[in-house]
């Protein structure tokens, strides 16, 4: 992997935003910039919440309970304490703290085992392979569990998703056994154009729906736990067992709800620009894309040279063309190194001759970083 020490994180910051075009990702916003264009959004009159009651945030919990077609939504200042709310909840409705999650999950790779050291539950892992897990190897797992979690996308393995006949047929063998269903649906806002389903379509297959206001939407902070009236109760009850409660949460929250009324409508458009761009990206000499359709505008991009290499060039070009390409490559095996590529708002400007011409420029530069 590459280290922290291998980057200059204020070199870089700096170098992006003097950046004039960016491919993935965009500029980084300063405090005033961000405060200003959110007090341009915002009614005068409006006022903040208070403990998680009115204001913003109040507002936020009902636009997001419509859009998921549930009967309320609970706003949480962290996707971490959402997720363990929702399976604390469904462990006890179901008396099994087993939950069925994939071992490249979220809850399992990045969340310090919260779900365990929290709440004593234990993980199944239907499949160790990246990719879904398929209902054949749910019903094989060999135990009861009371909980299936489905990751939308799966993000570490390549922002995978499964198809709409996969999923429907998923959460129906895990209720099959009498399981509940949670999705970590951090960045459910960025699947309805691979399923063809409306987003409260999607979030009806769960009891329960973990959404990030930040990933996708550009939001400051901040997720949602949707569900049930009963669900609902219980994570307010449990949001303040946590530390959750917080005084104030209006800034996040009017971040969120700028998310949804600005970029939410274009994320469709995302993902259809990027199955015109990603082929470009994975013709690169050595280059590939994984997956090599990708299901949404987000997805790997792994290339036959060192991290290190690969950050300097990065570094390079936005310094001396003020173009923004692929940042922070980590080192996958020797020689070959990975990144992540998010095809968002500033990419629906490129042309795939223009991917290309970038691409092939870049490799340039990383030639000239390998020799040092």
């Amino acid at each position: 992997m590459t280290h922290d020490d291998q980057i200059d994180w204020g070199r870089l910051r700096a170098a992006r935003r003097a950046c004039t075009r960016f491919l993935s990702g965009s500029r980084p916003l300063t405090i005033h910039e961000r405060l200003t264009t959110l007090a341009a959004t915002v009614d005068p009159d409006l006022y903040p919440d208070v403990y998680g009651n009115g204001g913003p945030v109040g507002e936020l919990e009902a636009r997001t309970a419509a859009l998921l077609g549930t009967a309320d939504a609970v706003f949480f200042p962290s996707g971490t304490m959402a997720q363990q709310v929702a399976l604390r909840h469904h462990a006890e409705r179901t008396g099994n703290r087993a939950v069925a999650l994939h071992p490249l999950s979220h809850i399992e790779r990045h969340e310090r085992h919260a779900h365990t050291q929290l709440t004593g539950l234990r993980g199944l892992w239907p499949t160790t392979e990246q990719r879904q897990p398929t209902p054949e190897e749910l019903r094989a797992l060999g135990e009861p569990f009371g909980t299936l979690v489905v990751e939308l996308p799966l993000r570490d393995p390549g922002f995978l998703l499964p198809t709409w006949e996969e999923l429907t047929a998923l959460t129906a063998a895990a209720r099959e056994t009498g399981a509940r269903v949670h999705f970590d649906g951090a960045r459910l806002w960025n699947t309805t154009a691979h399923f063809g389903r409306r987003l409260d379509e999607i979030a009806a297959l769960a009891d329960s729906v973990y959404v990030s206001f930040y990933k996708d939407l550009g939001g400051i902070s901040g997720a949602a736990l949707a569900g049930d009236e009963e669900l609902a109760a219980y994570a307010r009850t449990w949001r303040h067992r946590y530390g959750g409660q917080l005084y104030q949460q209006w800034p996040a929250a009017l971040s969120a709800l700028s998310g949804l009324d600005t970029v939410l409508p274009e994320l469709p458009g995302y993902t259809a620009h990027a199955a015109v761009l990603a082929p470009a990206l994975a013709a690169l000499p050595g280059a590939r894309i994984h997956p090599a359709a990708p299901p949404t505008h987000e997805f790997q991009l792994w290339l036959p040279h060192s991290a290190k290499a690969l950050n300097e060039a990065v570094l390079a070009l936005a310094e001396q063309e003020r173009t923004w390409f692929v940042p922070e490559w980590t080192d996958a095996a020797p020689g070959l190194a990975m990144a992540e590529v998010s095809l968002d708002g500033p990419a629906q400007a490129w042309t795939t001759e223009e991917v290309t011409e970038l691409g092939l420029h870049f490799l340039e530069l990383v030639a000239a970083a390998e020799k040092g």
